[in-house]
């Protein structure tokens, strides 16, 4: 009976892996980047440079701009800067056209501002390390399809991890063994190492990645208990109505003051947005969100006040168990209130899980593969879509990178191109590599992934004047951390090649030794 439930369990675990295993590589990869969203999307506009000030004098700063600019708008976003992002974003919601039939507003696009001035920086348009976080649970398809898919993916994993543990019964044994050179044997070896090293954050970041998309996946408890899901919002999460204007023009209160009450309710803790709704009116409300650093809950709280006399009005309730759990799953699956060792150690992880899913799917193959070759269609469809997905997705990141140095400034749409760069290298390097042999095409597209990360320090120093030496020698430790990353990812994936090439020759030798007319080592 335990050996039939192991070997069923060893059929679903292959099979799921198989099946979802290339989308599930690239939502890993993808994934652990994004851990350093916002670190990426600074390096990604290197005109930008960091400046430090209290969330007091960055607020009063961008509301300054924006009475200027937008005095008139509905509502207003600030995103404070911290210690990772290093200026201010806003963004500006217009009010909406009272002709009912009107189409909606264009959506304005997000400012950045100099936190101590307030003043517009300019900088190079792009997504930055919010296309790998987008892609990473959206697939670049639209919505809901990407998110559907991922999850579906995610479930896979799921019951992926449970029936490898189900099925491995020297799990804990064999992850003390490597053994290099043996073929399906070290494959194997592999993808057991890096399933045990990791499996609590394995389980971890699957499961809360699940959560995260709960109330799309199963929404039907609201609908079956909220007639309007508005109400299960304030209820969940503690949200006021938002009041409509008053159509008095009443000048706001200074911001400063309120942040200060707030952080001394919130033990010193600062906000991490501020929300001004109907701005210069009667009704005006200032809604400061705390920042998540430094606790699990993802979703922390807020206190809102009169935006005329700076009157405290109410702030957010403890939340139910319910929606605290939410809030932690979510906190562990972004990983925003990790130190910067905490924040290295889940990206470490999540390259852990990385080679985890690749080792599976090369050893499916690996265990498949016949001396005289294998003609199945199946098998060749598998070996050349882990070359697409495990060697090439590589290239096309660094595409994406590269392109953000190459691409002129200035040029309109620049931000689109970056993404069209990645998938354009990725698919086409993918379908290049179907016109070599498969050994040749592991070891060339190896390669060229290695030299893409290899050229990011080059390109970098030629192209800005933040380059290698001259951020070590200015303390400029973002930068410095960024080329070191790249070079390292350059080494792993050159000695992933440099591997390849010496189990495709070994094969080789192999294969001209037990040929027609020569005497095997066997006989």
């Amino acid at each position: 009976m335990q050996k039939a439930l192991r070997q069923s369990m060893a059929w679903i675990h292959t099979w799921l892996g198989l099946i979802a295993g290339w989308i599930l590589f690239a939502m890993f990869l993808t994934g652990t980047a994004s851990y350093f969203r916002p670190e990426i999307t600074r390096w990604m506009q290197p005109e930008l440079r960091a400046k430090s000030v209290s969330a007091a004098q960055a607020t009063e700063a961008a509301v300054r701009h924006l009475q200027a600019t937008s005095p008139d708008d509905e509502q207003w976003f600030i995103y404070l800067p911290d210690d990772r992002t290093g200026v201010t974003r806003v963004f500006m919601r217009a009010r909406p056209n009272p002709d009912p039939e009107a189409p909606p507003p264009p959506r304005r696009p997000e400012v950045k501002l100099d936190p101590a001035t307030g003043a517009p920086l300019a900088a190079r348009e792009t997504k930055g390390g919010e296309h790998f976080y987008r892609f990473h649970f959206q697939l670049q398809l639209l919505h809901p399809w990407g998110r559907w898919l991922a999850g579906f993916c995610a479930i896979f994993m799921l019951g992926a991890i449970i029936s490898g543990v189900i099925t491995h019964k020297r799990i804990f044994a064999d992850f003390f063994t490597l053994r290099w050179g043996k073929g399906h044997r070290t494959w194997l070896d592999a993808h057991n190492a890096s399933a045990v090293l990791a499996l609590p954050y394995h389980a971890m970041i699957t499961y809360t990645g699940l959560i995260t998309l709960m109330l799309m996946y199963m929404p039907w408890p609201i609908e079956a208990n909220y007639r309007n899901s508005d109400n299960f919002a304030v209820e969940a999460y503690g949200r006021d109505a938002e009041e409509p204007a008053a159509g008095r023009s009443v000048p706001l209160a200074p911001i400063g003051p309120m942040i200060g009450a707030a952080m001394h309710e919130w033990d010193g803790a600062a906000p991490r947005t501020v929300v001004v709704r109907n701005p210069g009116d009667a009704a005006a409300t200032v809604t400061l969100l705390r920042s998540p650093a430094g606790q699990l809950d993802a979703r922390a709280g807020s206190i809102v006040f009169s935006g005329t006399s700076g009157e405290r009005l109410s702030a957010s309730q403890p939340p139910g168990p319910a929606a605290q759990t939410a809030g932690v799953m979510l906190g562990l699956h972004l990983a925003h209130f990790a130190g910067p060792a905490l924040r290295w150690s889940f990206f470490l992880l999540g390259l852990v899980g990385t080679a985890m899913v690749g080792t599976g799917l090369v050893m499916w193959t690996a265990k498949r593969r016949r001396p005289a070759g294998n003609a199945d269609f199946g098998f060749r469809l598998v070996e050349r879509l882990n070359i697409g997905a495990i060697a090439c997705l590589p290239a096309g990141m660094a595409a994406f990178l590269l392109a953000n140095r190459l691409l002129p400034a200035d040029m309109p749409g620049r931000a689109d191109l970056e993404v069209e760069a990645m998938f354009w290298t990725w698919f086409g390097l993918a379908a290049l590599s179907v016109l070599r042999p498969v050994r040749r095409a592991w070891i060339e597209t190896l390669t060229l992934s290695a030299l893409a990360f290899a050229l990011l320090p080059l390109v970098n120093a030629v192209t800005t004047d933040r380059g290698l030496l001259r951020s070590v020698a200015a303390g400029d430790w973002l930068f410095v951390s960024f080329d070191a990353a790249v070079l390292a990812m350059s080494g792993l994936l050159g000695l992933a090649a440099f591997r390849a090439h010496r189990a495709s020759a070994r094969q080789g030798r192999a294969s001209t030794r037990n040929a027609p007319g020569r005497p095997s080592l066997a006989a």
